[in-house]
């Protein structure tokens, strides 16, 4: 059976077992997911990306058995670095969940966790190209990646942000956190567009990379 190592690069057990909820549908491989226990359970500033881009490209290389490999965090750490040391598909899921948006729609755009987060996804986004479709990234103000999935509150200002995108001709919303993954569908639900899921397009991009 094709395995697919899904890393959460940050420590957070119940983000982890939200990636799995995500992806308890897909099929046609299994979805190995882990974290790492040495990060923080939120991954924020420049070096928390950094550290866990060292500890995410240790987790591929201990584990070459692995048919395609997905960064799940938003800031892709370590993306570069373990493209290098692997001949296997490595799939980020900022560079995804943007490409599945282009697919759906016109305009894209983001909610972050905090205004750290926003100029390094603006940087990746410059890199890709993208930034002629992009409506525009707004951030919650610093939360943990918990929260993002789980708290009615976050919850909440995530659908006021998610309406300020849309009037600013978002057409497809991007959550800029693997730890949004169990609110897509009360999202698309509460805003009425698309909203991408980056894990799930990350590991649909992973799985399509390994079919024979």
């Amino acid at each position: 059976m094709t395995r697919i190592l899904v890393i959460n690069p940050n420590s957070s057990a119940v983000v982890t077992q939200g990636l799995r909820d995500a992806l308890a549908g897909f099929q046609g491989a299994t979805f190995d997911c882990v974290d790492i226990t040495e990060s923080p359970a939120t991954i924020m500033t420049e070096e928390d990306v950094a550290r866990a881009g060292i500890r995410v490209a240790e987790r591929i290389m201990a584990d070459p058995g692995a048919d395609a490999y997905v960064i799940a965090c938003f800031s892709d750490p370590g993306l570069d670095l373990a493209r290098s040391l692997t001949t296997k598909p490595v799939i980020g899921i900022q560079e995804a969940g943007i490409l599945t948006a282009l697919a759906r729609a016109d305009r894209f755009g983001i909610v972050a966790l905090g205004p750290k987060s926003v100029p390094r996804h603006m940087r990746k986004m410059r890199t890709m190209g993208v930034m002629g479709r992009l409506a525009g990234e707004l951030d919650l103000g610093g939360v943990s990646a918990e929260d993002a999935g789980h708290s009615d509150e976050v919850f909440a200002r995530t659908v006021e942000i998610g309406m300020r995108l849309r009037d600013m001709g978002a057409g497809a919303l991007v959550p800029g956190c693997a730890g949004f993954a169990p609110r897509k569908r009360a999202l698309e639900a509460a805003l009425g567009i698309v909203v991408i899921d980056p894990v799930q397009a990350a590991c649909a991009m992973a799985l399509g990379a390994v079919q024979p």
